[in-house]
């Protein structure tokens, strides 16, 4: 009887050694699984992580390297970096600075892009960014109809004529091609001036204003508005039926725009390809889009130019938008703060 005991639990000791052989060998072998699984997974994470990083940097990098409009930086700051130096010229644009500085509560400006659209960036972006509406009389008639009536109901087909900035496009198509134009106006405008949220309306600037088509389609928009606002001035002084506004009476007064053609051609076709908007032409785009462009010009410091408005007689509702010049050419955004 001791005999079967001893040999019974001797194979049971053998069996269950057997099996745990095989258990551990097999513990092994998934432990080894385990660990090559996670160190696999603790690779791919690190490498996932770090080309998350690199691709935000990139998109970061080529966001900064689009937007038109860059973020603020300190006034005085950017005095001391763009005018150094003892020179008349240095000293004087940094007493400018510091008038705007200390006496007109200007803290901060934002760099906008030094190109031919310039003048309608720093506008439009003030527009865009402030949320304010449609001006009224746009909201009174479809905009998207001024291409064709300008060419069907007053029989302009000298619009073909119409240049687009530096595309320099004219032809056939310049009516569809102002069609889409005048679409993303609209379309933009609409939809940025609903959005409520300060911090979402201006991710929503930062996306439009990163894009150059877009933006190009803009200012080719508010150029063609302009062109049609000087047609039915033209069109009310030869019929000679309600007063117009001065400012086209002055702008019509000038050699080079004695009409509406001559304005298109000599003008309009330019800015964004060779010229921005000069002093005239600032009046009719604060007149037409209903705000009150309030222009600091440091070249003429210390006199009764510094600060103008245009256009000079605007009325209370309107809103109002500055501007920061160094030479009337090209234009950055003040920031006020108090």
């Amino acid at each position: 009887g001791r005999h079967e005991v001893r040999s019974w639990t001797t194979a049971t000791k053998q069996s269950l050694s057997l099996m745990w052989q095989k258990v551990k060998v097999q513990l092994m072998l998934s432990m080894s699984f385990l660990i090559a699984v996670f160190w696999y997974c603790r690779r791919l994470y690190s490498f996932l992580a770090q080309l998350l990083k690199r691709w935000s940097n990139y998109l970061q990098r080529k966001l900064i390297r689009n937007l038109s409009v860059l973020t603020e930086v300190d006034l005085l700051g950017y005095s001391a970096r763009e005018w150094k130096g003892e020179t008349k010229q240095a000293k004087h644009m940094r007493e400018a600075y510091e008038e705007l500085f200390w006496n007109y509560h200007i803290k901060y400006l934002r760099q906008v892009r030094r190109d031919n659209y310039c003048v309608l960036r720093a506008v439009l972006f003030q527009i865009f960014s402030q949320g304010i509406p449609f001006p009224s009389w746009m909201r009174e008639r479809d905009i998207l109809k001024l291409p064709e009536k300008l060419l069907y109901s007053q029989g302009c087909n000298w619009i073909q004529q119409y240049s687009f900035g530096p595309e320099r496009y004219t032809g056939p198509n310049a009516f569809g091609k102002l069609r889409k134009c005048m679409e993303t106006l609209k379309t933009n405008w609409t939809e940025i001036s609903a959005t409520k949220d300060h911090e979402e309306r201006g991710n929503m600037c930062n996306t439009l204003f990163s894009d150059e088509s877009k933006e190009h389609k803009l200012y080719e928009a508010i150029k063609f508005i302009m062109l049609y606002e000087v047609v039915e001035a033209y069109e009310q002084i030869k019929n000679r039926e309600e007063p117009i506004h001065n400012l086209f009476s002055l702008l019509l007064a000038r050699d080079s725009s004695s009409d509406p053609l001559s304005f298109m051609m000599n003008h309009l076709n330019s800015i964004g390809d060779s010229i921005c908007l000069d002093q005239v032409e600032l009046f009719l785009l604060g007149y037409l889009l209903e705000v009150k462009i309030r222009v600091y010009r440091l070249h003429r410091f210390n006199t009764e130019e510094f600060q103008v408005n245009y256009p000079d007689e605007y009325r209370r509702e309107w809103n109002e938008i500055s501007l920061l010049t160094e030479d009337d050419r090209y234009y950055h955004i003040p920031l006020f703060r108090t």
